[in-house]
């Protein structure tokens, strides 16, 4: 079976050049005849209204394309993600089921929070990366520094496979370090590249890098180690090409190519390198999954013949289709028409179509098989995270992973009139995109919104202004606090109830208080003894106690931990039931938590600034009048770099007073660092 599919995403910092790479990759594979660019609001990814409008990318648009490489033909489906830390729930889900991925750096500002951010995600899913210096043309481009940064923030080991000739407006080109050769892009698109003699004044810097090349590959991987050791062997390209393959598909070593996508430079090997380097689905391990009925973890073979798989990684509601399900398949093939199960909801459902996506466009094929990115029509109550697999054989995939919300803002529309469609159109965003929160405040009866940041809301509601056509009021935005117990106490509670017939009763003893692991949620420890309380009603105790977190008795907001030691009770032969101990521990929660000190904690964002040395004194200023902490002052290219952590109720409002302050010359990104203590002085004028 030839490995001829590559599921790549593309992630990166915002601005380092993203959805105008993804553009050359679609025109050099023939997929688009026209180069689209972001300023121009022209893309083909960019295709929602704000996209254009904001130029940045919101939800990661899929697109299927095609290379042709030494006569063989390999189908690329690539997912475009956004940069935006307030989007993170869509790099997640994409990173979910990508096999791999290149990751776009600028030249000039190199690794950045947000690059660390998606870069320490993809580490985590256990992804093969690739790495493409974009930007090259840009004042400030620095090819090597950029590279040292790839190994000192990203603790990666890259490694060069070709060298810039020339830099900012002197980039002329890009030398192979495998064939040793220049290479030239002669006409303005692109499409003709010129190989050449490496020019004389880049050869001993080319010698030295091969050198480098090689001497890393020995390091890492043993048959080549023995290759390089021989001096009876020459060393080939090939041989160099086969150990890069192997390195980068261990996840040993990173791949580094350069380029400048805007310029139409370097594009087609990276296209080269996606092929040659990066694992097809069926050279992967095989996938874990459990099985539906008996719980069991099994292994299952990326292959056509196993029985099918396929995890639901987003659910876009399209106007001409209805709801579509992006699928990706693990194992086995579907076919229209076939009947297979969402394992969640445990329901059976005929696929009506299967569409493959080509970004705006759709295209409807026969079938799908292990390793293809398709959607489905026909799937009603498809969520981001359901596996679906074959009636015969239920499997449940590893899900996803949605962070929980920062920040929330009060929402109505403006006419009584659009009061219902209002409330559809809620439903169906939090359908599209699970890291939203809508839930009513029970004491005022506002709709509230939640979600992952200011922008976040921002291009949610104008997304339901414009897509939509409903204007909204909305109100301030609200932080998202979290309460800690900070002393711990024992406590005993008992429910006893008579009420004609079988009553309740529930009895227990437990010690309440924060943990000291540091970790976050509840941890539960059972010490009963001699079966004073069966084991069957253990469950619900913990249930009752981890339901009661979710309002704590300060202020009303979740707890971000506690643990709970459940160390005596008794039963009632007849009156004791389940949903007695349950009530027993959230009444029992609701009484003592007040006494164990709760103190009121609060987001803390990771911030950084970018601007020019002469607004150094303003921005220090403006970060300590926000409660900041500088974490670190760094200079690079000529530009201040500050590290802060900065409490999000303080960054309302921080990308435009940055603008006014700094006449637009200054750049920030921020992403939720962690959880805090508000100071008492602060608290006091939160608590009612």
């Amino acid at each position: 079976m030839k490995y001829n599919t590559r599921n790549i995403g593309i992630i990166a910092h915002v601005d380092a050049g993203k959805t105008t790479l993804t553009e050359r990759l679609l025109y050099y594979t023939g997929m688009i005849h026209k180069i689209g660019n972001v300023d121009d609001g022209n893309t083909t990814m960019d295709k929602d209204i704000q996209e254009k409008n904001r130029g940045i990318t919101i939800s990661s648009a899929a697109i299927s394309t095609q290379w042709k490489k030494d006569q063989n033909v390999f189908n690329i489906n690539i997912i475009d993600t956004p940069g935006h830390i307030d989007f993170a729930v869509e790099v997640e889900r994409s990173l979910r089921v990508l096999d791999s991925v290149v990751a776009v750096f600028c030249a000039s500002s190199g690794v950045q929070p947000q690059t660390e951010n998606v870069w320490f995600q993809a580490e985590k899913h256990g992804i093969s990366k690739i790495c493409f210096i974009n930007k090259m043309d840009r004042i400030g481009a620095d090819f090597f520094a950029v590279l040292n940064e790839i190994k000192t923030k990203l603790n990666a080991i890259p490694l060069a496979l070709q060298i810039p000739i020339g830099s900012e407006d002197n980039f002329e080109g890009i030398i192979d370090l495998i064939k040793q050769k220049a290479l030239y892009w002669m006409d303005e698109n692109g499409e003709t590249i010129i190989e050449k003699e490496i020019p004389k004044n880049h050869q001993s810097e080319a010698n030295e890098w091969r050198i480098k090349l090689m001497e890393t590959l020995a390091e890492i991987d043993e048959t080549f180690f023995e290759i390089f050791m021989d001096s009876e062997t020459e060393v080939s390209e090939e041989m160099i090409m086969e150990a890069i393959q192997r390195t980068c598909q261990s996840r040993s070593i990173v791949p580094v190519l350069c380029g400048s996508a805007f310029k139409n430079k370097g594009v087609q090997p990276l296209l080269d390198a996606i092929v040659n380097y990066l694992p097809a689905p069926n050279q992967l391990p095989f996938v874990k999954a459990k099985d539906a009925k008996t719980e069991e973890t099994i292994e299952l073979q990326r292959n056509e013949e196993e029985t099918f798989s396929g995890l639901v990684f987003k659910v876009v509601i399209d106007k001409h289709m209805g709801k579509l399900a992006m699928l990706r398949i693990y194992s086995g093939k579907i076919k229209s028409g076939d009947t297979i199960q969402n394992v969640r909801t445990g329901e059976n459902f005929r696929i009506s179509r299967i569409l493959q996506m080509q970004s705006d466009k759709t295209l409807t094929i026969e079938e799908g098989k292990a390793g293809d990115i398709v959607a489905l029509t026909g799937i009603k109550d498809a969520k981001t995270g359901d596996s679906l697999s074959s009636i015969e054989r239920p499997v449940l995939l590893e899900s996803i992973t949605i962070p929980a919300p920062v920040i929330r803002v009060s929402v109505e529309p403006k006419t009584n009139a659009d009061e219902k469609s209002f409330g559809l159109v809620l439903a169906k965003i939090q359908e599209e995109d699970p890291s939203l929160v809508v839930e009513r405040d029970k004491q005022t009866g506002e709709t509230l919104l939640s979600g992952l940041g200011e922008l976040h809301l921002e291009v949610t509601l104008e997304k339901i202004r414009l897509t939509h056509g409903i204007e909204i009021n909305q109100g301030k935005p609200k932080v998202s606090y979290r309460e800690i117990l900070t002393e711990t106490r024992r406590h005993r509670e008992k429910l006893s109830k008579q009420n004609g017939g079988s009553g309740q009763f529930a009895d227990i003893t437990f010690e309440i208080g924060p943990r000291e692991d540091n970790e976050i949620g509840l941890k539960f420890i059972n010490q009963i003894k001699g079966g004073v309380i069966p084991n069957e009603f253990i469950p619900s105790i913990e249930k009752g106690f981890r339901e009661a977190m979710e309002n704590g008795t300060l202020s009303g907001n979740p707890l971000e931990s506690m643990k709970i030691t459940l160390l005596d009770g008794s039963t009632h032969s007849n009156d004791s039931h389940a949903l007695d101990f349950e009530i027993a521990a959230r009444d029992g929660f609701r009484e003592v938590a007040k006494q164990c000190k709760p103190k009121l904690l609060e987001p803390i964002m990771q911030i950084e600034i970018q601007s020019s040395e002469e607004y150094t004194g303003v921005v220090t200023a403006d970060i300590n009048k926000r409660r900041g902490i500088i974490t670190s002052i760094d200079e690079k290219s000529g530009r201040k770099i500050f590290a802060a952590e900065v409490p999000l109720a303080s960054t309302f409002g921080y990308i435009s007073d940055l603008r006014t302050l700094t006449s637009g010359r200054a750049s920030i990104s921020m992403k939720l660092s962690h959880y805090a203590l508000v100071p008492d002085f602060i608290a006091n004028t939160l608590i009612t």
